[in-house]
């Protein structure tokens, strides 16, 4: 008799967002923006301090930027989430019968028989905790436990845009006052940043890394255009 081995599969990564998702567009974006505000300060013929005093600016004020609205986003999501999940406990409450029937008619939409969907929701709707954790799975496509901190979230986005900010800001901070020194650094950092994601997302580390930096080159190359366009007209 032949014996059929069960296959073995490996943990999956987290492809709905996580910690990803504003890790890498808080860095990105510092590096793009601040990158694009020094060039375009520059174009438009500004001298050392004004760019390190534009840039420290830029810095701060787009960190603050992005977590404050990573933490609207985030608390109102949330707020939001808890809303729902107290009209499904209520739900539970008043009408268990139906919403066991809710949940046997989702059961039976993927494919179980109607007999076994039954079955199944009866079972999980034993437990009135345990049903209020499957109907909100499974109607609100959350996990009622483990719901995104907006302080979290926040402070991420704020250390993340920070630390991409500072990069194209430190030639000019260390003597450096360079705009050629701070695009280069600027076009190294876009590029690790960009393989980096590559490497996770499993995409070629060239490819990922030519992206973000030919993004980045086109925002900075704008920005200088219309910084020198403004310094020449004002001049």
């Amino acid at each position: 008799m032949t014996v059929i081995q069960a296959e073995y599969h490996q943990h999956h990564r987290d492809v709905t967002g996580g910690w990803l998702r504003p890790a890498v567009f808080g860095v990105m974006d510092g590096l793009v923006s601040n990158g694009a505000l020094i060039a375009g300060v520059a174009g438009g013929g500004g001298d050392t301090r004004t760019i390190v005093l534009t840039g420290l600016a830029g810095l701060v004020a787009g960190a603050c930027s992005m977590a404050t609205g990573e933490y609207t986003s985030v608390a109102s999501q949330s707020e939001l989430t808890r809303a729902e999940i107290a009209r499904e406990r209520r739900e539970l409450a008043i009408r268990p019968a139906e919403e066991q029937a809710e949940l046997a008619a989702v059961y039976r939409a993927r494919g179980l028989d109607p007999e076994l969907a039954d079955q199944v929701a009866e079972q999980l709707s034993r437990d009135p905790a345990h049903a209020l954790q499957v109907h909100v799975r499974e109607e609100l496509g959350v996990d009622p436990d483990d719901l995104p901190s907006p302080l979290v979230a926040a402070g991420s986005s704020f250390a993340a845009f920070a630390l991409g900010a500072f990069v194209p800001v430190l030639p000019f901070l260390i003597g450096l006052g360079s705009l050629t020194v701070a695009l280069v650094l600027t076009a190294v950092a876009l590029f690790a940043a960009g393989a980096a994601v590559a490497k996770l997302t499993a995409v070629s580390l060239w490819f990922g890394g030519l992206r973000q930096l030919g993004l980045a080159a086109f925002a900075a190359a704008v920005t200088y255009g219309i910084g020198h366009l403004i310094g020449a007209s004002l001049s």
